[in-house]
């Protein structure tokens, strides 16, 4: 038995309203998963060899967000960095980035030697 145009029309706009709850309550839990992803990295730092260098290194990892800087461990002997990262936040070349615009190699990534002002 075939339903008249004017129910097949609601029919089908019903359903439509039920998939796009679903799509919509789908979304919103995938989203919610995932609300932390801590990781650990170590960067390796050649040309760190002092406090002096490791102060530039904690200036310009300052600004990021989702680095855990307090707790970031500078081993001048070993040249490089342990620390944790929120990998939701920000992402590992960030912070290799980060430390290369301060003018150090850090895992591979060139200094970005910027022009000194005069």
């Amino acid at each position: 038995m075939r339903l008249p145009d004017a129910c097949q029309f609601r029919y089908d706009k019903n359903m439509k309203n039920v998939f796009s709850l679903f799509a919509l309550l789908g979304v919103l839990f995938l989203s919610g998963c995932r609300e932390s992803d801590v990781r650990k990295m170590t960067i390796k730092v050649p040309a760190m060899a002092g406090e002096e260098e490791v102060q530039r290194i904690r200036k310009a990892l300052a600004p990021l967000g989702g680095v855990n800087k307090e707790q970031a461990v500078y081993d001048v002997k070993e040249h490089t960095i342990t620390l944790s990262y929120e990998s939701m936040v920000i992402a590992q070349k960030n912070i290799e980035i980060a430390i290369a615009e301060a003018g150090f190699d850090a895992n591979g990534i060139a200094a970005i030697r910027t022009p000194v002002e005069k």
